[in-house]
């Protein structure tokens, strides 16, 4: 098979790190893969294992971004590949309208991948059109399910996202040189119960839940310190300042730290007695938690959404109903009391979501 992803770029996060593991496993099975992006920073690793990128930006929410559809419908007239795979919404559109231009004999076959739970709208609704639709979770099901009832559900086919347990071994440990540079970072850690909440800096995280949870603690005497780890969003300066100026309001400069945008999250995962998950909307799936899951750290989170899903499949004892804060304060407690640890991650696997990926593909070319 020939099979192209569209994206809009390939900097990092969770659709890039999907990306390049479904063009890996085209390649080792002998497929041709091929990406369209604007580029960035993982199309390096992605032409190191054989695939070819084309730098095409389409991703810009701007209505010149369509006069991209013409030199696309061109090229996939060369091309002729099998699979079409649409990842993103603005993509997605100029992909489809090339698409739909194209006689319907010399078609690739249309992929869609609904990896968030978007506003809805008919600007969205382009993602629930492929010949299949792959949700990355039940509630990625149900939200197509309850918004796009034109979709005809047979179509979709439910693929959790994937954990690499070579990546995230259970019962991992940091490398004594790194804890030696993190000690010397950070050392107000020392002689700590470290709480990690990961994921960027905005609104919907839980930033401020996680902030009132570590009053909770203090005032309780717990020797506990919080770790906020994640990048700013350039666009949302005001809320980090909003953060950092809460923790000071409330006297917990020294107990909470933001460390920014970090590559080392497996180890700081495995050095904190518990990470945390506390969107206050639902997430689509929930990497942070399957990853901190995998390791066999505890996770206390919100019980909704994609998290909802991993914590009843792998670690019940986690799950907290959204914004008790009492219950996630005892839940915590317990957890750090010596509760139950996770058996680790047998269901979010990599290797699955792969297989499932490119069985899809061959459900459409027999």
């Amino acid at each position: 098979m020939k099979v192209v992803q569209l994206l809009p770029a390939l900097q990092g996060g969770g659709v890039e790190k999907g990306t390049l593991e479904v063009a890996r496993a085209l390649v080792e099975q002998g497929h041709e893969s091929i990406v369209i992006s604007a580029g960035g920073r993982l199309v390096e690793p992605l032409e190191r294992e054989g695939s070819r990128h084309l730098c095409w930006d389409l991703g810009r929410k701007s209505p010149w971004t369509l006069r991209n559809i013409w030199a696309l419908r061109r090229w996939l007239r060369e091309e002729k590949p099998d699979i079409l795979h649409l990842r993103s919404r603005m993509p997605a559109w100029v992909a489809w309208h090339a698409w739909k231009g194209l006689p319907e004999d010399s078609r690739p076959h249309l992929v869609t991948t609904v990896h968030g739970l978007h506003s809805v709208s008919g600007y969205s609704a382009v993602m629930c059109r492929g010949e299949r639709v792959i949700a990355v979770s039940k509630t990625v099901e149900g939200y197509i399910r309850d918004n796009y009832p034109q979709t005809d559900m047979s179509r979709v086919r439910r693929i959790y996202r994937g954990i690499d347990p070579l990546e995230f071994p259970h019962g991992y440990r940091p490398e004594p040189a790194w804890l030696e540079r993190w000690t010397s970072e950070y050392p107000a850690l020392v002689g700590k119960r470290v709480l990690t909440l990961p994921g960027r800096l905005t609104r919907l995280k839980g930033h401020n839940d996680f902030i009132d949870l570590m009053q909770v603690l203090k005032t309780a005497g717990m020797p506990v310190h919080g770790l906020i780890v994640g990048a700013e969003d350039p666009k949302r300066q005001a809320y980090a300042q909003e953060i950092r100026t809460r923790i000071e309001a409330l006297d917990l400069g020294a107990d909470i730290t933001l460390t920014g945008g970090r590559d080392d999250i497996r180890d700081i995962y495995a050095l904190s007695d518990l990470v945390l998950s506390l969107s206050t909307k639902p997430e689509s799936f929930g990497r942070t938690v399957a990853e901190a899951l995998s390791l066999g750290v505890p996770v206390a989170g919100y019980a909704h959404g994609g998290v909802g899903e991993i914590l009843a499949a792998l670690y019940p004892a986690g799950a907290v109903p959204l914004g008790d804060m009492d219950a996630l304060a005892g839940t915590v407690k317990t957890l750090l009391d010596g509760g139950e640890r996770p058996a680790g991650n047998t269901v979010f696997l990599q290797s699955t979501m792969l297989e499932q990926t490119l069985a899809v593909y061959r459900e459409l070319c027999p």
